[in-house]
């Protein structure tokens, strides 16, 4: 990789480090092993030679400034990644590489060989014949979501550096936390980042290009009931655990994560605790469309108004919080941050693949406070488990973009 020559090696180093973020905590980060590889991050950026690197006291976001090296007047372009790792074993992970993979053998994950990565259960493995890949041991998550986009934007970064004749404006750049528990962006300060379009490097494979997502809302039902003895129950009782079950019964029966695709939303249920004194359900309620979305919520509210009224009093009590919205919205009012992107991409020979996130970015909530940000590909598949793989030509190209987006905004 001798075009990036920091990029692999910069991301072994960082994905042997726990930066797990943590679902039950209120701090911001929400772990200190978080706040602890920000500040490791805060003085590789200034080692770099960055300007203005700094940790914002709102969000705990590091921010640095690559200074433009053209006297044109370009817009502020910003590439943001997180830090943080999904809910599973992030300690003592340990990447192994698999040189030249042919396309169709097994892989081993650990020694005992109970886990593998199969092309028949993992037909992505196919794409990938001759290339190089970096795998998990079989007993933690890999990390590339994200630290594979961290990696490339230093790597991106470096490269300006190292070839002062690429003109480019003013370069931003961000690593914050807990975008894998959905808060990392909720105190995103875009006055102080100062970029006038951005990118989260945080998506899956080669090409992936996402300037549509879910808008989401999370749902939380809490049941009332009346226990008293089985033998004695009829006309008294109130099972809030049968309420549960009823309640979700009510819902549109296939409307559910694994029952839908494409541009279909859903109602996914995700906790179901209680007894039969007191029940509480989980959801979250998910859609493209915000009619459709609010229309979600109204049925989802409804169906308690409704068995409330069969009890003849609130039994059942519903809280809604939506917690971020289609940016598609927003960058359908100004395209061209996705034209560059889908530009830069061909311009490195890589086909663009664009299609509706069946989730959400740190971008959609960062394009809602004014600052337009799609997502472009970072190079990991099977994220959030032992089966997470990336390859080191994939993570080449998405630096390539990056270094080449920074070119076509001074070409404007």
């Amino acid at each position: 990789m001798a075009k990036y020559p920091e990029l692999i090696s910069n991301f072994l180093e960082f994905v042997k480090i726990n930066s797990r973020s943590d679902p039950q905590s209120k701090s911001i980060p929400s772990s200190k092993r978080e706040t602890s590889f920000l500040n490791m991050l805060k003085e590789r950026l200034t080692a770099m030679g960055l300007e203005n690197v700094h940790t914002n006291p709102q969000s705990a976001y590091v921010f640095a400034t690559l200074p433009a090296n053209t006297d044109k007047k370009v817009p502020a372009v910003g590439f943001i990644s997180h830090i943080d790792t999904a809910d599973f074993n992030a300690e003592n992970v340990k990447p192994q590489i698999v040189e030249n993979y042919d396309g169709h053998s097994v892989i081993p994950l650990d020694k005992a060989g109970e886990y593998t990565l199969d092309p028949k259960v993992f037909p992505s493995l196919k794409k990938y014949q001759g290339q190089t890949l970096i795998t998990t041991d079989g007993t933690t998550l890999l990390g590339a979501d994200d630290k594979a986009g961290v990696a490339e934007i230093l790597a991106a970064v470096a490269y300006l550096q190292a070839n002062p004749d690429i003109e480019h404006g003013p370069i931003k750049v961000a690593f914050g936390p807990d975008e894998e528990i959905g808060t990392g962006a909720d105190h995103f300060d875009v006055k102080d980042f100062g970029a006038d379009f951005a990118y989260t490097v945080d998506g899956g494979p080669l090409g992936d290009l996402n300037y549509e997502t879910f808008n989401a809302a999370e749902a939380r039902v809490s049941i009332k009931g009346t226990d008293v003895h089985p033998a004695e129950a009829k006309g008294v009782m109130v099972n809030a655990i049968q309420f549960g079950m009823d309640f979700h019964a009510a819902l549109p029966e296939y409307d559910r994560p694994e029952k839908t695709s494409g541009r279909q939303g859903f109602y996914h249920i995700y906790d179901f605790q209680g007894s039969v004194d007191h029940t509480e359900l989980a959801y979250i309620i998910r859609d493209h469309d915000r009619d459709r979305f609010e229309a979600r919520k109204r049925l989802f509210t409804g169906i308690a108004d409704q068995m409330n009224k069969e009890f003849g009093e609130k039994r059942i009590q519903v809280e809604l919080k939506d917690q971020y919205y289609n940016m598609g919205e927003i960058i359908s009012k100004d395209p061209s941050v996705v034209e560059i992107a889908k530009q830069a991409m061909k311009n490195v020979d890589v086909e663009p693949h664009i299609f509706p996130v069946r989730g959400g970015t740190d971008g959609s909530k960062i394009s809602y406070m004014g600052l337009p940000t799609p997502n472009l590909f970072a190079g990991g598949e099977n994220m959030h488990g032992r089966f997470e793989y990336v390859s080191e030509q994939t993570m080449v190209k998405a630096t390539d973009v990056i270094v080449e987006i920074a070119k076509l905004y001074t070409q404007q």
